[in-house]
C-alpha cells in the first residue's frame, strides 16, 4: 500500500481530481487459499485523502505480507462524470469485483459498448467510459470457449473492440497474482526489480493467431517466484520457446507498471517501455510480452533501460514549489541542452539524433512544426532565425487545427514535433498523419522513451531534466534553445551565413550567466506581482522576436493565476487591441535593442497617450524607454533571436508570484494536466 500510495504522489504533478486503490482482500494464508476477494477503496479529491479513507477500514490488516501480491492504484482526471468515489478507478466488471481496470485516456465508443453491454443484462453504476472496459471484460471471460484461456488472451480481445487512446492495466479474482497491461496512445513502462540476476536483458515479442480518462496510473506488482514451473500455453509463431523475464534460481522480483518513471525511480532505475498494442502479462513471477500480429516496422524485442533519472531531481528541495524550482533551474537546464553539443571554440554544433538525416531535411522544400501549448510558443520564438539561417519556408501548426485542417502535407516536407512529454495525444495523431504522407518526421522531447521519440524518424532530446509543474518553464526554454541549434547546424556549411553564425553561437555560451542575472531580479518582480494580483486582466505586447514571449507569458498567467491575460502582437494595436487600453487596464510591453526597436517605442507613445501606464521589459541600458514609463524590468542585453529566452524568465516569475499571491497551488492548477494524452 505504502508503494501505491507513494508512486501516486510521485505523479500528482500530473494533474488529478480523485484517487483509488485495488488489492488483495483476504488476510494472509486465507488469501493464499482462495484469493478469491478485490477490496476497492476510492476517494475524489487529493491522494492524502485516499490515504485518509484507507485508514478508516475496519477490516485491513495493513501488518500482513503476501508471497504474491498485486496492487492497483490510480489518480483520475475527470472526462467522463464528475469526480467521485464511483467515477474514480479502479472501475470494476460487478458489485463482486471479479475484474478491475485503471486506464488512462478517452474510450471513443463507449456508448456503443455500453449499449450492448446493457443489453445483455449488464448494470452500469458510474458515468466513465472506462466501466465499460470492466464490463465488456467480464462479458467476455463468461462466454469464453474455454476454461484454460489465458488472462493476456482475455485482455487481447477486449481492446480490439475498444477505439480511442488507452492504457490499462487489468486485475482480476480469476488470475490471482496476475497483471496484465497494456497500451494505445498513451505511456505505459514497466520498472523491474530484483536483487539478483535476471534472465534477460531484453524480452523478445511473441506473437499469436487470434481466435476472435486523464490522469496518471501507477501499478504495482511484487511476486516472488513461488512457482515457476512455466509461463502460460500460448499459440506462437516463430518460437520454440517462450521467452520471459524472470530472477533465476527462483529468486523475487518485482514488477512496477507506471505511466511515468518519476513514479517507480525510487524502487528500480531499470525499466521497459511498451509500444502501442503491446499487451504485457506477469503470471507466476514472470513477464512475457505479446502482440497479435506482426507488422512492417516492428521492432522484434523490448529491451531493459536504464534510467538516468534520480530521485532528487524529482524533489522540490528548498524551493516552495516545483515551478519555482524548475524556472531557477535554468541557467542549467540549458547547459545540459547544449552540453556536449556545441563547441564554442570552433563554433560547430553536433546533433547526434540528427546527423544520419541532416542533409535530407537541408534538400526539404519547408519545414513544419507542430505542438500544442508552451511548446507550439517555442516554435513561434524560433521560427524567425530558422527562416534566416535555413532559407526554407517555416510553418508553425496547432496539432489539433493541422489536424482538424487536414492540412497538405508532402514527402519532401519535413515535420519537427516538440512535446515536452513526448506523448501529447494531438501531437501524436498528427505524426501519425504525417507519416502515412512520407513526411520525415523529427521529434523534439524532453522525455527518453516517449511516443513520440520512439515513433519519429529522427530527433533531439532536449535533456532539460524532469519537469514536474504543470506549467512548462524550463522545457520552453531548452526547446527553444534545441531549435536555435538545430538552425546553427542547417548552416555549418554556408560562408555566408558564418559570421551570424558565430554571433549565436557566442550568445548561446554567456546565456546560462545572462539568466542568472535575470534570476536575480525576483524580489523586483515579487514586488510586482504585488501591485497586480488584485487585477482581473492583464495585457502583453510585443513584437519581432517577443511576440512568442507575449503569447507564452499570458498562457502561464492564466494557467497558474485564472486570470484573463493575452498576448497581443504589438504591430495588431491600431486593429483593435487599443480599445482595451485604459488608466486601470495593466499593460506590459516588451521592448528590446532589434530591428522592432523603433515601432515598439511607437506602440509604446500610443499606450502612454491613452492614460496607459505601461510596464517595460527592455535592456538594461536602454534609457531612453525608461523615460517613457515609470515601471520597468532591465534585463540584460543578448543576441537578438536569443533574447526571448531571457524576457520570457520575469513573465515565469510574475506568474508564479501571482499565483502564490492570489492563494492558488502553482503546481497544480485547476483543470489541467500535465501530459496531455487526450484530444
Amino acid at each position: 500500500m505504502e508503494i501505491l500510495l507513494k508512486g501516486l504522489l510521485r505523479l500528482e504533478y500530473r494533474g488529478y481530481d480523485s484517487a483509488g486503490v485495488g488489492i488483495d482482500g483476504g488476510n494472509g494464508k486465507e488469501w493464499e487459499a482462495n484469493a478469491r476477494s478485490i477490496q476497492l477503496i476510492k476517494q475524489s479529491g487529493k491522494v492524502k485523502a485516499l490515504d485518509d479513507e484507507i485508514t478508516k477500514q475496519q477490516d485491513m490488516d495493513m501488518d500482513v505480507e503476501f508471497d504474491v501480491h498485486l496492487g492497483i492504484a490510480h489518480t483520475r482526471w475527470a472526462t467522463h462524470g464528475a469526480p467521485s468515489p464511483v467515477n474514480s478507478h479502479p472501475q470494476r466488471s460487478d458489485k463482486s469485483n471479479e475484474f478491475i481496470v485503471i486506464h488512462n485516456g478517452i474510450i471513443t465508443n463507449y456508448k456503443d459498448l455500453r449499449k450492448f453491454l446493457e443489453s445483455k443484462g449488464y448494470e452500469f453504476e458510474s458515468e466513465t467510459d472506462t466501466e465499460t472496459i470492466a464490463k465488456l471484460v467480464k462479458y467476455m471471460y463468461d462466454n469464453r470457449e474455454s476454461e484454460d484461456l489465458s488472462f493476456a488472451t482475455l485482455v487481447e480481445r477486449v481492446t480490439q473492440q475498444l477505439e480511442g487512446a488507452f492504457v490499462l492495466v487489468f486485475k482480476s479474482v480469476h488470475y490471482p497474482g496476475e497483471a496484465v497491461g497494456t497500451r494505445r496512445g498513451g505511456p505505459l513502462l514497466i520498472g523491474v526489480k530484483s536483487d539478483h540476476k535476471l534472465s534477460t536483458d531484453h524480452i523478445p515479442i511473441l506473437y499469436r493467431s487470434c481466435t476472435c480518462c486523464v490522469s496518471n496510473v501507477l501499478y504495482c506488482m511484487s511476486p516472488a517466484g513461488k512457482d515457476k514451473k512455466g509461463c502460460p500455453t500460448l499459440p506462437r509463431m516463430e518460437q520454440d520457446t517462450c521467452h520471459t523475464l524472470f530472477a533465476e534460481d527462483k529468486k523475487s522480483v518485482e514488477y512496477y507498471f507506471a505511466s511515468d518513471a518519476s513514479a517507480v525511480i525510487e524502487h528500480t532505475n531499470r525499466v521497459i517501455f511498451l509500444e502501442d498494442d503491446d499487451v504485457a502479462a506477469v503470471t507466476n513471477g514472470r513477464l512475457t510480452i505479446h502482440r497479435i500480429k506482426r507488422t512492417a516496422g516492428d521492432h522484434p524485442a523490448r529491451a531493459i533501460q536504464t534510467l538516468q533519472m534520480e530521485l532528487q531531481q524529482i524533489m522540490k528541495g528548498n524551493y516552495s514549489s516545483f515551478m519555482q524550482k524548475e524556472i531557477f533551474e535554468q541557467p542549467e537546464s540549458v547547459v545540459n541542452t547544449m552540453r556536449g553539443r556545441v563547441n564554442f571554440d570552433d563554433n560547430t554544433v553536433i546533433l547526434g539524433g540528427l546527423k544520419d538525416h541532416i542533409k535530407e531535411i537541408q534538400r526539404c522544400r519547408r519545414l513544419i512544426l507542430i505542438a500544442c501549448g508552451t511548446s507550439y510558443h517555442a516554435g513561434v520564438a524560433t521560427r524567425q532565425v530558422l527562416e534566416e539561417l535555413t532559407e526554407l519556408p517555416v510553418m508553425v501548426e496547432l496539432a489539433s487545427d493541422f489536424l482538424d485542417r487536414n492540412t497538405p502535407v508532402f514527402r519532401d516536407d519535413v515535420c519537427f514535433f516538440i512535446s515536452q512529454s513526448g506523448e501529447t495525444a494531438d501531437s501524436l495523431m498528427a505524426l501519425h498523419y504525417c507519416k502515412e504522407r512520407g513526411a520525415l518526421t523529427v521529434g523534439v522531447t524532453n522525455t527518453v522513451g516517449s511516443s513520440i521519440s520512439r515513433e519519429t524518424d529522427c530527433g533531439v532530446h532536449i535533456n532539460a531534466g524532469p519537469e514536474i509543474g504543470v506549467a512548462s518553464t524550463k522545457a520552453y526554454t531548452s526547446q527553444f534553445v534545441a531549435l536555435i541549434m538545430f538552425a546553427l547546424l542547417m548552416c555549418d556549411d554556408r560562408i555566408s551565413m558564418q559570421p551570424r553564425r558565430r554571433e549565436i553561437i557566442q550568445g548561446l555560451r554567456v546565456l546560462p550567466d545572462l539568466i542568472k542575472e535575470v534570476l536575480s531580479l525576483d524580489d523586483e518582480i515579487q514586488r510586482l506581482a504585488a501591485e497586480l494580483y488584485q487585477q482581473k486582466s492583464v495585457l502583453i505586447m510585443g513584437r519581432g522576436y517577443h511576440y512568442a514571449t507575449c503569447l507564452e507569458g499570458a498562457l502561464k498567467i492564466k494557467e497558474i493565476t485564472y486570470m484573463h491575460s493575452e498576448g497581443i502582437l504589438a504591430g495588431e494595436l491600431k486593429h483593435g487591441p487599443l480599445a482595451l487600453v485604459d488608466k486601470l487596464m495593466p499593460v506590459i510591453m516588451i521592448i528590446m535593442r532589434d530591428h522592432t526597436y523603433t515601432k515598439c517605442q511607437n506602440a509604446l507613445q500610443q499606450v502612454v497617450a491613452r492614460s496607459g501606464r505601461p510596464i517595460v521589459i527592455c535592456d538594461k541600458d536602454d534609457y531612453e524607454t525608461a523615460k517613457s514609463s515609470s515601471r520597468t524590468i532591465k534585463v540584460p542585453h543578448c543576441v537578438d533571436c536569443l533574447q526571448g529566452v531571457l524576457s520570457v524568465i520575469p513573465l515565469q516569475l510574475l506568474s508564479f508570484h501571482l499565483a502564490v499571491l492570489r492563494g492558488f497551488d502553482v503546481d497544480f492548477p485547476r483543470n489541467l494536466a500535465k501530459s496531455v494524452t487526450v484530444e
